[in-house]
């Protein structure tokens, strides 16, 4: 449940990124794009929730192919998802807001034929999380004193795994877009202070690095690794870094 819930709020969590890159040229791996974004001198920021679904909407002019066929990709995996979730739990009326209205191509009205999923991906995460943490699954109180069903049930546990295995998937494939999963990448610049070879370093859960093959030849002013084989510039120093090989980070990040 741990694994799905953290799945799920990286998906939110990273997918106003997404989208912007969706509209921007695919982003080089070096330098970091977090570190570029960091440097733009307007904050950019877009609210997600009042963006229609990429499946429900022709999108202007996609400048980064690879982006939004991986946000229609996750869209697609967490809205069938919520459905199917939705087919097995749900009990509640569908006037009721937490309910989860599956798509019906059938129906006349665009809106309603999309369903929940018109809501965005934001709200599908948040339901589907509320279906993992077994939420509203209690009998509730009506006026009268009278005790009602549950809106939902508790979420099985063969579903339970599947929505893990789906929103972990989905998960991958945002951080994969983005540049942000795990990947070692081989810099095409030798170090600047003893000539040897660069690996930038990313995982999804923490800023980038990079070290120095050099090891404690080198005499970069960045500490060695636990190991005491590599050179190793964290978040704070790799803008030294980037300066000492000349990369102008502010032309990056306006670019």
């Amino acid at each position: 449940m741990h694994e799905t819930v953290r799945a799920l709020r990286t998906i939110r969590g990273r997918w106003a990124e997404l989208l912007l890159a969706i509209e921007e040229p695919p982003a080089d791996h070096w330098p970091p794009r977090q570190l570029a974004h960091t440097m733009r001198e307007s904050d950019e920021q877009l609210v997600v929730e009042d963006r229609s679904p990429l499946v429900l909407r022709e999108h202007p002019a996609p400048i980064n192919l690879g982006a939004l066929d991986a946000g229609r990709g996750v869209e697609r995996l967490v809205f069938d998802l919520a459905d199917t979730l939705a087919a097995a739990v749900q009990r509640t009326e569908q006037g009721d807001p937490r309910a989860w209205l599956s798509a019906d191509p059938s129906a006349p009205d665009s809106r309603r034929a999309a369903g929940s999923r018109v809501h965005g991906l934001h709200w599908a995460c948040v339901w589907i999380e509320g279906r993992v943490q077994d939420e509203d699954t209690a009998p509730e109180r009506e006026l009268d004193g009278a005790l009602a069903p549950p809106p939902f049930e508790v979420l099985p546990l063969h579903l339970l795994h599947e929505a893990r295995r789906t929103a972990r998937i989905a998960e991958a494939r945002v951080l994969r877009a983005l540049g942000l999963d795990q990947r070692d990448t081989p810099l095409p610049e030798p170090c600047p202070w003893c000539e040897g070879e660069l690996t930038l370093h990313s995982a999804p859960d923490g800023p980038p690095a990079v070290t120095c093959s050099g090891g404690r030849a080198c005499s970069a002013p960045v500490p060695l690794d636990s190991r005491e084989r590599a050179r190793v510039w964290e978040w704070d120093d790799l803008p030294e870094l980037i300066a000492a090989l000349g990369v102008d980070l502010s032309a990056v990040a306006a670019a």
